[in-house]
């Protein structure tokens, strides 16, 4: 799914509300009281049921058990953020989502859709696609350690089963296997109808209080049956064995005697032992034999031979031997090679020649510092010559084994066409060449491209002629007489093959097809050149099919079957014909024969690949991998390569979900291999921009590589002691991407340890490192020394940096207060940038020593450090310089203010003010200003601006992103939030408790929740409905989250009061049964009991108002008539009561229960005093003005 998404399946469509009476019923009983287990019964209407429920559930393990309830909690809050519009993600047509029970309600309505949904759900998809889409580019990182972690898919497939019928019986006749033996009415003059159990028939729905129709596939027989026992076939499918084994291979006997009735066939003798050439399919007619006691091999009928004693085996393989088994070539150095290219172009970082203004100080710890020290000098003392790191441009990995079919004839197999006249004694010296080189029994390579070549390519082959079919085929007409009278059969023969094909491309189809057919009745002693047989075959197949000859159409290709099913590389024949190889499909299903099958899908896919049409071998390569995987099983492609191959198909197609889960299979399949691990990583990176919209000129590593890194990773290891250094060179650069993965998503801990991992097994004589190019080895280690200055780690960085590199940065020896080695190292630091005019680094190194100054007491040298520090910033050009200038103006400004140089320090205020203005750089250092004119304003009781600029400091403390800096921000806002209230200015007042709220959830704490709940309180004042909704949502989440019931309580009544609001009327009904559900039981208070009644009745609106069910509306009323009498308000039942009443006499016409509510309302008017009573039908008016009267009472008591 994508994604799930619409993958090779129906354009995604638009998604429908599902309000008919009965799909609203449904999604209410989702929605459920507390006393109700949810069991997700799928909605029908009439006999065709409708949606299907989708289960989600986090799984770990090899045995995919559910996960812990923190995990499925973290699904179900991804699944909240769906449920506002995720029409665009998900496969199928979504109905809804329960995000409380994890799951997805889809519908279908073409045979389409429910094809594709099928063959994703079996292939095990649905899954990774729901995990690309819902999960958070940290899961793909945390998740490395668990054993097979994510996201299961479970549905109810016999709901699938009865919605496929429905759309079946919906769409007309289709194909059905009976599920017992049966006898059918004769629907011709005919006896009755018989099939077995298992039988695949054509089936046609009752029409008009007519039976089923029922047409045998075996003799095209009618029948008709009222309720036949049918089972349709599976989506992929839409005849029975002659014999009682099914694909085997060995030998087997004659059991009569035969004579061939062409040279294609063998002529047997009862008795002979006949081996099997490939495979024996007993559901085809034919199958290629070598007859033992002379060799000859030829077609032999399926019907006339039994099983030779101990010889005839079953076959688990579905390839011949010598057959290419791939799509294509993967080849393993190359890949390699290309992967270490792409990996340093993605992992390139500045760590070694980029300085970084000094930050705060962190913890120091020096665990294995010594052991890692060694290592590394271990490493460094290696002397051994530079291996230079191969480089490619090619952008392709995996070269297609159809460019071997792309092939021309050798130059010495060209002809040149000479003018000769039929009967002249110089046409056998002109002639001779050509018919030497077409005879012969045995097949030559040569003979293939002929075979293969179309007629324009076979212009080319023959030179001295004006581009003139015509010209070509008269020439080859005489060669053929020619051979013809000198009895080369084998050239004439082949003669006959080249002028059938040329006559067929001019269209002169008849002409074409005796020349065909004269090819296969010359008299010869047999067939050694099965391919030209096969091109015969196919080409005349052609031309039947064309002319509408079924009978020899069919004929022939069950001969074509046994060829294919026995000849390796025969597929390359019927290139011009499909048609053939969907017959042997259509024969295998008939048969129940999955090995057939599972060849014909083989065969089909191989096809379409070679000839470039991928979405026609996208549902050939799917079944074929499904078929593999059902037990027993099919020994076809190898389920890594089959994956990688349907994931390159998809990535043509544009489909990067699917395309990214055909590659997590492929990579994570016990069969995959390096090469295939480093494909389905290239996969992914390829297809980044199509699933996050990355431009692709940006650089970007998804963490959804991460797993394909690991895994390539170990494969490295185990071949650690085998390989070169190619094996070396690429962990070393797939280590460097899967630790600046870590790096980047904050686990410095994990980016630290793989990298260590490197040096662990790369340390001692093989050491790669030392065996690397210096440049590479030391950006590696410099690498390392950085991550563990982000790990507060200076010590460890400090000796990996000594032992590469003295003047490398200055942190190190700042953090362990060692003042005087880190004045140095910057000193050496600003004599390089020095020497290779490097003006940016040399300006953060003279802000950083000037820094070091202030902090050792040393104003005066601080003060020129940080002057020429401003001075070298001011020459730089460039966005990225200009918030490091800005902090060194600030941090100047402040030092003269101490040193009351108040205009010197003023001006550089001001240069820094007017910098971030111009760079658009809202510096938090800004914030001086803001408390000084706080301050004024203070003076001036300007409420209203004293407001506003404490929403700028809070803002400003905001952007600092330090624990302290927000608490700081906080203070602020609830300052200006106190003068908002006072000044009565309820938006800004809105958004003030808005930023409150994001603050306190930064800090991570509970008072969020009564933020929000405050907040949705007042944007519905505001009548921003829109807004308030997704506050009122975060309420709740936060609520579920932190198990507090009563703001949870609270959550679901405002998301009910904000939906109905928003005239969302089911939604509203929903979340109103979800409050009543967590309120206590039994009800204690009279405020619950007064809460009931409101409730209730407000839904009874809703349903009798605005969705137009009078007795679903009378349900909610009588519970809340129950309710206030209860309660004893004599009010509330005497409102209840007329609704009843009229109700019943308007629309449910009960006139015995509309009288006595009729009398228990004048009861209740009686004593109240009400005069008068209207019974009358006002169903066309909203429940919004009952909702707007009965509002404040529902606020008053509701339990909070």
């Amino acid at each position: 799914m994508s994604n799930a998404e619409q993958e090779v399946e129906p354009d995604p469509v638009a998604v429908g509300n599902g309000v008919d009476t009965n799909s609203r019923r449904y999604q209410r009983e989702l929605s459920a009281d507390d006393h109700n287990h949810h069991h997700h019964d799928p909605v029908k209407i009439g006999t065709i049921t409708r949606t299907l429920p989708m289960l989600l559930a986090f799984v770990e393990g090899p045995d995919r058990h559910p996960a812990g309830e923190g995990s499925q909690e973290v699904l179900r809050g991804k699944l909240r953020l769906l449920e506002a519009d995720s029409a665009e993600e998900l496969s199928a047509r979504l109905v809804s989502i329960n995000s409380e029970e994890n799951v997805i309600l889809v519908a279908f309505k073409t045979f389409e859709e429910i094809w594709k949904f099928t063959t994703y759900y079996t292939m095990g998809f649905l899954g990774h696609c729901m995990e690309n889409l819902l999960l958070d580019q940290d899961f793909w990182l945390s998740s490395m350690d668990q054993k097979d972690v994510g996201i299961e898919i479970s549905i109810q497939e016999e709901t699938l089963n009865l919605m496929y019928k429905g759309i079946l019986m919906q769409e007309g006749s289709f194909f059905a296997s009976c599920s017992s033996t049966q006898m059918f009415d004769s629907s011709t003059s005919g006896s009755d109808l018989y099939l077995e159990q298992g039988d695949i028939a054509l089936f046609e729905p009752p029409f008009l209080g007519s039976g089923w129709t029922v047409l045998s596939l075996g003799d095209g027989a009618r029948g008709t049956k009222p309720k036949p026992a049918l089972e349709p076939v599976i989506p992929f499918h839409h005849g029975k064995p002659a014999c009682d084994f099914l694909c085997q291979f060995g030998s087997c006997v004659a059991t009569v005697e035969y004579d061939a009735g062409g040279p294609d066939e063998l002529s047997l003798e009862q008795g002979d032992r006949i081996i099997i050439v490939g495979l024996l399919v007993s559901c085809f007619e034919w199958f290629t034999g070598r007859l033992e006691r002379t060799g000859e091999v030829g077609l032999v009928r399926t019907t006339l031979v039994k099983p030779a004693d101990d010889t005839l085996r079953e076959s688990a393989d579905i390839f011949l031997d010598k057959e290419e088994r791939l799509f294509f070539n993967l080849r393993e150095e190359q890949i390699k090679e290309e992967t270490i290219a792409l990996l340093k172009k993605i992992s390139q970082n500045d760590v070694g020649s980029v300085y970084k203004l000094d930050g705060s100080q962190g913890n120091m710890d020096a665990h294995h510092q010594a052991e890692l020290k060694r290592k590394i000098e271990e490493i460094l003392q290696e002397v051994k010559e530079k291996v230079p790191c191969a480089t490619v441009t090619t952008n392709g990995t995996l070269e297609d084994h159809s460019e071997s079919s792309k092939t021309i004839l050798p130059s010495g197999s060209h002809f040149t066409i000479h003018p000769v006249e039929e009967g002249t004694p110089t046409n056998q010296e002109k002639l001779l060449p050509l018919l030497s080189f077409l005879d012969g029994s045995d097949y030559k390579p040569d003979f293939g491209t002929l075979y293969g070549q179309s007629p324009e390519l076979l212009l080319a082959t023959f030179n001295g002629h004006s581009d003139n079919i015509d010209e070509l085929v008269a020439y080859l007409g005489i060669a053929r007489e020619m051979a013809r009278k000198k009895r080369l059969h084998w050239s004439q023969s082949r003669l006959c093959l080249l002028l059938g094909k040329l006559c067929s491309g001019s269209s002169k189809f008849s002409q074409a097809r005796v020349y065909f057919e004269e090819a296969l009745s010359i008299p010869r002693d047999g067939f050694m050149d099965m391919l030209m047989l096969a091109s015969i075959y196919v080409n005349l197949a052609v031309i039947y099919l064309m002319q509408k000859n079924t009978e020899k159409y069919f004929a022939l290709s069950e001969r074509i079957a046994a060829l294919l099913m026995g000849i390796p590389d025969c597929v390359s024949t019927v290139e011009k014909d499909s048609e053939v190889l969907k017959f042997i499909l259509k024969k295998a299903v008939l048969a129940h024969n999955k090995m057939a099958e599972a060849r014909a899908c083989f065969l089909l896919a191989k096809l379409h690949w070679r000839r470039g049409e991928g979405t026609d071998a996208v549902p050939f390569l799917e079944r074929l991998l499904v078929l593999s995987a059902e037990p027993p099983g099919v020994r076809s492609v190898t389920p890594s390569h089959g994956y990688l191959s349907l994931g390159r198909l998809y990535s043509q197609l544009s489909l990067p979900h699917l395309c990214v889960s055909s590659a997590r299979r492929a990579t994570m399949h016990p069969s995959a291999r390096l090469a295939n691990c480093l494909s389905g990583m290239g996969l992914v990176l390829e297809n980044t921009a199509r699933l996050y919209g990355i431009r692709k000129q940006e650089v970007a590593i998804p963490a959804q590589v991460a797993p394909y890194l690991s895994r390539s990773l170990s494969f490295t290891w185990e071949l650690d002691g085998v390989g070169g250094n190619g094996d070396h060179t690429l962990s070393q650069a797939l280590t460097l991407c899967l630790s600046q993965l870590f790096q980047k998503h904050r686990m410095l801990g994990r980016a630290v340890c793989s990298m260590h991992t490197l040096i662990d097994h790369h340390c001692g004589p093989s050491s790669s490192l030392g065996a690397t190019s210096s440049p590479e080895r030391n950006s590696t280690l410099v690498w390392l020394a950085w991550l563990h200055i982000c790990n507060s780690q200076p010590e460890v960085s400090l000796d990996v940096l000594d032992s590469v590199l003295a003047s490398m940065p200055e942190h190190c020896t700042t953090q362990q207060e060692d003042l005087r080695r880190a004045a140095e190292s910057y000193q050496a630091a600003i004599n390089v940038c020095e020497e290779f005019e490097d003006r940016a680094n040399w300006a953060v190194v003279q802000a950083n020593l000037g820094m070091l100054c202030l902090k050792a007491g040393a104003k005066g040298l601080a003060e020129g450090h940080l002057t020429e520090a401003v001075a070298l910033f001011s020459e730089l050009g460039g966005e990225e310089h200009e918030v490091n200038f800005i902090t060194v103006l600030l941090e100047l400004g402040q030092h003269c203010v101490n040193q009351r140089l108040l205009e010197r320090g003023k001006i550089y205020f001001e240069w820094a003010l007017l910098m971030a203005i111009k760079s658009n750089h809202l510096d938090t250092q800004c914030i001086i200003y803001n408390e000084h004119q706080l301050t004024l304003l203070a003076t001036r009781g300007d409420r209203g601006q004293e407001g506003e600029v404490l929403e700028t400091i809070s803002q400003l403390y905001l952007s600092l992103e330090t624990e302290r800096a927000r608490r700081s921000a906080l203070d602020y806002t609830k300052r200006s939030l106190g003068i908002f209230i006072d000044l009565g200015r309820k938006e800004k007042e809105a958004y003030a408790w808005l930023q409150a709220g994001k603050i306190y959830h930064m800090l991570g704490q509970t008072e969020l929740v009564d933020l929000y709940v405050q907040l949705v309180e007042l944007l519905l004042q505001l009548k921003l409905y829109g807004e308030a909704v997704e506050y009122a949502q975060a309420a709740l989440d936060i609520s579920v989250t932190l198990g507090n019931s009563l703001n949870e309580r609270v959550a679901f009544h405002r998301l009910a009061t904000l939906y109905h609001c928003l005239g969302q009327f089911e939604l509203a009904e929903h979340y109103y049964l979800k409050t009543l559900s967590l309120c206590p039981t039994p009800l204690e208070f009279d405020e619950e009991t007064l809460y009931y009644v409101r409730v209730y009745q407000t839904l009874g609106d809703i349903i009798f108002y605005d969705l137009k069910d009078p007795y679903d509306a009378a349900g909610y009323y009588h519970l809340a008539l129950a309710a206030a009498m209860d309660l004893g308000n004599k009010k509330s039942q005497l409102q209840l009561c007329t609704r009843l009443a009229s109700i019943y006499h308007n629309f449910l016409v009960d006139r015995e229960l509309s009288l006595f509510f009729y009398q228990k309302a004048r009861a209740f008017a009686s004593d109240l005093n009400v005069r008068r009573i209207n019974l009358s039908p006002d169903q066309n008016f909203s429940s919004m003005s009952q909702y707007k009267s009965n509002r404040v009472s529902i606020q008053e008591t509701t339990t909070k």
